[in-house]
């Protein structure tokens, strides 16, 4: 599900899209007041109700990071300068945070938010994701000999009236509670049942340009019919449906709702060779920034500004980290914010890497890895669990992040997919570890705690969590398991990121 569409387009066409983008980011107004979401991680108990394999849930999201990557490249076009800088510009901030929690116990690395999309509400959950623009979740379409849903809920108020007597209430309860199983639209949207959804129309130029990069079709046999989009995958899997505009209702953490509105999403009726979302895991919230996305929207309302904190990612359900859109945190801060410049290649937000250091040495890496310009870069990505290198830098990291294991006892690391060093952690004491920091431009130094890239994947064992890329061309990730115990703020005013240590609950 973290994974993310092709996406192939010539330099004369990015110039246009970031020309367009510049000027919009000029045009963002001051917010108003902010909102949060609570995001949920993947494998969170609320998912799965339970423990599961944890070799095989690493596996599984290994194996979508790879997937991911390759996708990522793809749609960067890597040659692209999208280096974009303005003015900063003064906003009153606000301070409305709401909770996001893991999906620890499904085996999956993503942080998971709720929201309800239409009128009235149907409640979804969604991986909030920096890497992809488009929100999308599954939908399902009414069916011919459907009863409308008004008329349907006044009729069985009428039956329950006319047959009230003892003992019915038990009865009735059954009776909801069955009902709540069969109900197609438990878990999924259905736009039908929806007052305020109204369908992209395949004959509007918001469907013949505006879409176009989010794979609308051309097929329109009649002008009335939904704009339809087929959005093909690196691993050859696919999703289909149809575009719309809707209503979405963020859950604040006091117990509010904050209400959005005409957002552009995804009906997804059809997902081919890959992984369906079952009924509590139903989409993608799309942070990553682009005209008439969920955080474009987003911007008109609460302000130029979105944060994250994410707990650690082998947290419980009963822990929680948060999502907030607009205005300033309350997340408990453990030392002063430190920020450097965000590098927008619309989806992505990108960050200007100086060089990596471990044990305060710093590692000798060719200066064009850490370039845009030169066919590298760096981004920072809710949606990839682990971090990944380019081999010019995962090489001298490797190296001296495993030059202290010299005598523990290895296992096989192909067990647990890509990964390259693994050992039992008996014995095992973090204080050994010189600590690895990234150093970005403007003098900001980011150093994760030793649990972010030496990870925990199975009981008694952990492995080097940072991933090598093939090559010298592509960008590198900064994944979610390095950026917890972190709050990240993402500035599209002052054109910055910036990120603090943090308990982040």
């Amino acid at each position: 599900m973290g994974r993310i569409m092709q996406w192939n387009t010539n330099n004369m066409f990015k110039l246009s899209i970031l020309l367009s983008f510049t000027l919009f980011l000029f045009l963002l107004p001051a917010p108003v007041h902010g909102t949060s979401l609570e995001l949920l991680h993947r494998h969170h108990d609320r998912f799965t109700g339970g423990e599961l394999d944890r070799v095989e849930a690493f596996k599984g999201f290994v194996q979508r990071d790879s997937v991911r990557r390759l996708q990522i490249n793809q749609r960067l076009g890597i040659s692209a300068d999208y280096d974009n800088r303005r003015k900063a510009t003064e906003t009153e901030p606000s301070e409305v945070e709401m909770p996001l929690l893991t999906g620890r116990d499904m085996g999956i690395g993503e942080y998971f938010v709720e929201v309800k999309v239409g009128s009235p509400g149907q409640r979804v959950w969604l991986a909030a994701d920096t890497g992809s623009e488009f929100t999308w979740f599954n939908a399902v379409m009414k069916q011919k000999n459907e009863t409308p849903h008004k008329r349907h809920k006044k009729k069985r108020a009428r039956r329950a009236k006319k047959h009230h007597h003892k003992g019915s209430k038990k009865h009735s309860k059954k009776k909801s509670k069955s009902h709540k199983k069969s109900d197609p639209c438990n878990g999924v949207f259905c736009p039908h049942k929806s007052q305020s959804f109204k369908s992209v129309t395949c004959s509007s130029r918001k469907c013949k340009v505006d879409l176009s990069e989010l794979f609308s079709l051309t097929s329109c046999p009649n002008p009335s019919d939904p704009c339809l989009y087929d959005i093909s995958y690196a691993d050859g899997s696919s999703a289909r449906g149809f575009f719309g505009t809707d209503s979405i209702t963020l859950n604040r953490v006091n117990g509010k709702h904050e209400k959005l509105h005409n957002v552009t999403v995804g009906c997804t009726t059809e997902m081919l060779d890959g992984v369906n979302f079952n009924e509590e895991t139903g989409g993608i919230l799309g942070l990553g920034y682009a005209k008439d996305s969920f955080i474009d929207k987003a911007g008109g309302k609460y302000g130029s500004q979105f944060s994250y904190c994410l707990v650690d990612h082998l947290s419980h359900r009963d822990v929680s980290s948060y999502l907030t859109l607009g205005g300033y945190h309350r997340a408990k801060l453990m030392a002063e914010m430190k920020k450097t410049d965000l590098v927008l290649f619309p989806p992505f937000y990108g960050v200007n890497v100086v060089g990596i250091s471990i044990g305060n040495e710093m590692l000798k890496i060719p200066s064009h890895i850490w370039d845009f310009n030169g066919q590298g870069g760096a981004i920072v990505d809710s949606g990839t669990t682990l971090t990944a290198l380019l081999t010019p830098a995962y090489e001298p990291v490797f190296e001296a992040l495993t030059k202290p294991l010299a005598k523990v006892k290895q296992v096989i690391a192909q067990e647990f997919g890509s990964l390259d060093f693994c050992f039992e952690n008996e014995g095992f004491d973090e204080i050994v570890m010189p600590r690895l920091a990234f150093h970005f431009s403007g003098g900001a130094r980011f150093e994760p705690p030793v649990k972010s890239y030496i990870i925990d994947v199975a009981p008694q064992v952990k492995c080097l969590g940072i991933v090598q890329v093939m090559g010298e061309n592509g960008v590198s990730v900064i994944g979610n398991i390095m950026q917890q115990d972190h709050l990240w703020e993402f500035d599209f005013a002052k054109n910055t990121v910036g990120f603090a240590p943090s308990i982040c609950t």
